[in-house]
Protein backbone atom coordinates (compact mmCIF):
# COMPACT_ATOMS: atom_id res chain seq x y z
CA UNK A 1 0.00 0.00 0.00
CA UNK A 2 1.19 3.70 -1.56
CA UNK A 3 0.62 6.19 1.17
CA UNK A 4 -0.11 9.54 -0.06
CA UNK A 5 -0.26 12.27 2.20
CA UNK A 6 -2.31 14.97 0.77
CA UNK A 7 -3.14 18.40 1.97
CA UNK A 8 -6.71 18.78 2.69
CA UNK A 9 -10.09 16.85 2.37
CA UNK A 10 -10.83 18.30 -1.10
CA UNK A 11 -7.09 17.78 -2.50
CA UNK A 12 -7.93 14.29 -1.71
CA UNK A 13 -11.48 14.46 -3.29
CA UNK A 14 -9.39 15.78 -6.34
CA UNK A 15 -6.63 13.60 -6.63
CA UNK A 16 -9.18 10.47 -6.44
CA UNK A 17 -11.00 11.85 -9.59
CA UNK A 18 -8.29 12.18 -11.87
CA UNK A 19 -6.74 8.54 -10.69
CA UNK A 20 -10.38 7.33 -11.55
CA UNK A 21 -10.72 9.43 -14.59
CA UNK A 22 -7.30 7.78 -15.99
CA UNK A 23 -8.14 4.53 -14.78
CA UNK A 24 -11.08 4.43 -16.76
CA UNK A 25 -9.41 5.83 -19.94
CA UNK A 26 -6.66 2.59 -19.35
CA UNK A 27 -9.57 0.51 -19.18
CA UNK A 28 -11.40 1.31 -22.20
CA UNK A 29 -8.71 1.09 -24.06
CA UNK A 30 -7.60 -2.00 -22.83
CA UNK A 31 -10.49 -3.65 -22.27
CA UNK A 32 -13.37 -1.88 -23.76
CA UNK A 33 -15.38 -1.04 -20.40
CA UNK A 34 -14.42 0.08 -17.00
CA UNK A 35 -15.96 -1.87 -13.81
CA UNK A 36 -15.70 0.56 -10.91
CA UNK A 37 -16.74 -0.22 -7.09
CA UNK A 38 -17.88 2.86 -5.49
CA UNK A 39 -18.11 3.64 -1.54
CA UNK A 40 -20.19 5.41 0.80
CA UNK A 41 -18.96 8.72 2.81
CA UNK A 42 -18.48 12.24 2.36
CA UNK A 43 -14.97 12.34 1.03
CA UNK A 44 -15.80 9.61 -1.89
CA UNK A 45 -19.14 11.87 -2.94
CA UNK A 46 -17.06 14.97 -2.98
CA UNK A 47 -15.16 12.92 -5.35
CA UNK A 48 -18.23 11.39 -7.18
CA UNK A 49 -19.40 15.14 -7.52
CA UNK A 50 -16.16 16.43 -9.49
CA UNK A 51 -16.43 13.14 -11.93
CA UNK A 52 -19.72 14.47 -12.75
CA UNK A 53 -18.17 17.38 -14.22
CA UNK A 54 -15.53 15.67 -16.63
CA UNK A 55 -16.02 14.52 -19.99
CA UNK A 56 -15.45 10.90 -19.32
CA UNK A 57 -17.06 8.38 -21.93
CA UNK A 58 -19.74 7.07 -20.15
CA UNK A 59 -20.96 5.12 -22.03
CA UNK A 60 -18.57 2.38 -21.06
CA UNK A 61 -18.49 2.48 -17.27
CA UNK A 62 -19.69 0.06 -15.61
CA UNK A 63 -20.84 0.97 -11.48
CA UNK A 64 -21.23 -1.66 -8.46
CA UNK A 65 -21.10 -0.86 -4.43
CA UNK A 66 -18.39 -2.26 -2.23
CA UNK A 67 -21.56 -1.65 0.63
CA UNK A 68 -25.31 -1.16 0.99
CA UNK A 69 -27.70 -0.25 4.53
CA UNK A 70 -31.32 -2.50 4.05
CA UNK A 71 -32.97 0.26 3.50
CA UNK A 72 -35.64 1.06 0.48
CA UNK A 73 -34.23 1.93 -2.23
CA UNK A 74 -35.11 5.67 -2.02
CA UNK A 75 -33.58 6.30 1.29
CA UNK A 76 -31.24 9.06 1.60
CA UNK A 77 -28.79 6.82 3.50
CA UNK A 78 -28.54 4.59 0.80
CA UNK A 79 -25.24 4.59 -0.86
CA UNK A 80 -27.27 3.97 -4.02
CA UNK A 81 -28.56 7.06 -3.36
CA UNK A 82 -26.01 9.12 -2.32
CA UNK A 83 -24.08 8.45 -5.40
CA UNK A 84 -27.38 8.66 -8.02
CA UNK A 85 -27.43 12.60 -6.38
CA UNK A 86 -24.00 13.02 -7.26
CA UNK A 87 -22.60 11.36 -10.30
CA UNK A 88 -24.72 8.59 -11.91
CA UNK A 89 -27.98 9.71 -11.96
CA UNK A 90 -26.61 13.13 -13.56
CA UNK A 91 -24.27 11.35 -16.28
CA UNK A 92 -24.96 9.23 -19.45
CA UNK A 93 -23.63 6.08 -17.83
CA UNK A 94 -26.58 3.24 -19.17
CA UNK A 95 -29.08 2.66 -16.80
CA UNK A 96 -28.33 -1.47 -17.15
CA UNK A 97 -24.79 -0.72 -16.12
CA UNK A 98 -25.51 0.48 -13.05
CA UNK A 99 -25.62 -2.21 -10.42
CA UNK A 100 -27.13 -1.25 -6.83
CA UNK A 101 -27.41 -3.77 -4.19
CA UNK A 102 -31.09 -5.10 -3.92
CA UNK A 103 -30.63 -4.15 0.25
CA UNK A 104 -34.35 -3.55 0.60
CA UNK A 105 -35.02 -7.46 -0.27
CA UNK A 106 -32.98 -8.01 2.89
CA UNK A 107 -29.12 -8.71 3.89
CA UNK A 108 -29.59 -12.82 2.84
CA UNK A 109 -31.93 -12.61 -0.74
CA UNK A 110 -29.29 -9.23 -1.45
CA UNK A 111 -26.26 -11.44 -1.31
CA UNK A 112 -27.23 -14.03 -3.19
CA UNK A 113 -28.34 -11.57 -5.98
CA UNK A 114 -25.19 -9.32 -6.01
CA UNK A 115 -22.69 -12.66 -5.40
CA UNK A 116 -24.45 -14.01 -9.17
CA UNK A 117 -23.44 -10.64 -10.37
CA UNK A 118 -20.11 -9.65 -9.47
CA UNK A 119 -18.78 -13.11 -9.69
CA UNK A 120 -19.33 -12.27 -13.93
CA UNK A 121 -16.89 -9.08 -13.84
CA UNK A 122 -14.49 -9.86 -11.44
CA UNK A 123 -11.72 -8.44 -11.43
CA UNK A 124 -12.91 -4.97 -11.32
CA UNK A 125 -10.84 -2.06 -12.59
CA UNK A 126 -10.78 -0.14 -9.62
CA UNK A 127 -12.03 -0.60 -6.18
CA UNK A 128 -12.76 2.81 -3.70
CA UNK A 129 -13.09 2.59 -0.38
CA UNK A 130 -13.20 4.63 2.93
CA UNK A 131 -12.45 4.25 6.20
CA UNK A 132 -14.51 4.52 9.55
CA UNK A 133 -12.83 5.51 13.14
CA UNK A 134 -12.70 2.01 13.56
CA UNK A 135 -11.03 1.12 10.95
CA UNK A 136 -13.99 -0.75 9.35
CA UNK A 137 -14.26 -0.68 5.66
CA UNK A 138 -17.63 -0.96 3.37
CA UNK A 139 -19.54 -2.66 5.94
CA UNK A 140 -16.77 -5.19 7.36
CA UNK A 141 -16.39 -4.24 11.03
CA UNK A 142 -13.87 -5.41 13.72
CA UNK A 143 -14.53 -8.33 15.36
CA UNK A 144 -17.03 -9.58 12.75
CA UNK A 145 -16.19 -12.99 10.91
CA UNK A 146 -17.42 -13.65 7.47
CA UNK A 147 -17.18 -17.39 5.45
CA UNK A 148 -13.19 -17.54 3.12
CA UNK A 149 -14.63 -18.04 0.10
CA UNK A 150 -17.90 -15.79 0.10
CA UNK A 151 -17.93 -12.50 -2.57
CA UNK A 152 -21.02 -10.82 -1.01
CA UNK A 153 -21.81 -11.34 2.70
CA UNK A 154 -25.15 -10.32 4.63
CA UNK A 155 -24.28 -7.98 7.86
CA UNK A 156 -25.94 -7.91 11.15
CA UNK A 157 -25.87 -6.11 14.67
CA UNK A 158 -23.65 -3.52 12.52
CA UNK A 159 -22.12 -1.54 15.40
CA UNK A 160 -23.46 1.70 13.38
CA UNK A 161 -26.79 2.19 12.59
CA UNK A 162 -28.59 0.63 10.52
CA UNK A 163 -27.92 -2.48 11.80
CA UNK A 164 -28.38 -5.10 8.65
CA UNK A 165 -26.54 -4.41 5.75
CA UNK A 166 -24.87 -6.17 2.89
CA UNK A 167 -21.38 -5.89 1.95
CA UNK A 168 -18.59 -7.30 -0.78
CA UNK A 169 -16.13 -9.29 1.09
CA UNK A 170 -12.53 -8.83 1.74
CA UNK A 171 -11.86 -11.54 -1.12
CA UNK A 172 -14.32 -9.88 -3.75
CA UNK A 173 -12.85 -5.98 -2.89
CA UNK A 174 -9.36 -6.77 -3.00
CA UNK A 175 -9.92 -8.23 -6.54
CA UNK A 176 -9.35 -5.58 -8.53
CA UNK A 177 -6.38 -3.86 -10.77
CA UNK A 178 -6.38 -1.14 -8.85
CA UNK A 179 -7.45 -0.22 -5.03
CA UNK A 180 -7.89 3.42 -3.73
CA UNK A 181 -8.68 4.22 -0.23
CA UNK A 182 -9.63 7.23 0.86
CA UNK A 183 -8.99 9.27 4.54
CA UNK A 184 -9.60 12.36 5.79
CA UNK A 185 -10.68 14.13 9.20
CA UNK A 186 -8.53 14.21 12.59
CA UNK A 187 -10.61 10.98 13.74
CA UNK A 188 -9.43 8.42 11.80
CA UNK A 189 -5.70 9.02 12.69
CA UNK A 190 -5.85 6.49 15.83
CA UNK A 191 -6.97 3.79 13.35
CA UNK A 192 -4.36 4.61 10.76
CA UNK A 193 -1.58 4.55 13.40
CA UNK A 194 -2.76 1.03 14.24
CA UNK A 195 -2.86 -0.29 10.62
CA UNK A 196 0.85 1.09 9.83
CA UNK A 197 1.37 -0.81 13.34
CA UNK A 198 0.20 -4.05 11.75
CA UNK A 199 -3.63 -4.37 13.74
CA UNK A 200 -5.48 -6.51 11.80
CA UNK A 201 -8.10 -4.23 11.18
CA UNK A 202 -10.76 -4.71 8.62
CA UNK A 203 -9.19 -2.56 5.82
CA UNK A 204 -5.71 -4.04 6.00
CA UNK A 205 -7.20 -7.51 4.98
CA UNK A 206 -7.78 -5.75 1.37
CA UNK A 207 -5.30 -7.18 -1.04
CA UNK A 208 -5.40 -6.27 -3.87
CA UNK A 209 -4.27 -8.20 -7.30
CA UNK A 210 -2.77 -4.62 -8.64
CA UNK A 211 -2.11 -1.49 -6.99
CA UNK A 212 -2.70 0.05 -3.86
CA UNK A 213 -2.74 3.89 -3.01
CA UNK A 214 -3.97 5.25 0.15
CA UNK A 215 -4.97 9.08 0.18
CA UNK A 216 -5.25 10.73 3.61
CA UNK A 217 -5.20 14.55 4.23
CA UNK A 218 -3.19 16.33 6.82
CA UNK A 219 -6.01 16.37 9.63
CA UNK A 220 -6.00 12.15 9.57
CA UNK A 221 -2.43 11.89 8.93
CA UNK A 222 -0.22 9.83 12.02
CA UNK A 223 2.21 11.30 13.06
CA UNK A 224 5.34 11.04 12.46
CA UNK A 225 5.01 9.54 8.81
CA UNK A 226 6.74 10.75 5.50
CA UNK A 227 4.51 13.28 2.81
Amino acid sequence: MEWQRLESADTVAQAACDTILQAAEQAISARGGFHLVLAGGSTPAQCYRLLERSSADWQHWHIYFGDERCLPSSDPERNSRMAAEALTGKVSIPAGQIHPIPAELGAEQAARLYTEIIRLVMPFDLVLLGMGEDGHTASLFPGQQHPQDALVVPVHNAPKPPAERVSLTAGALGSCRQLLVLVTGPGKRQALREWRAGSPLPVAEIIPKGSATLLLDSDAAPDPMNS
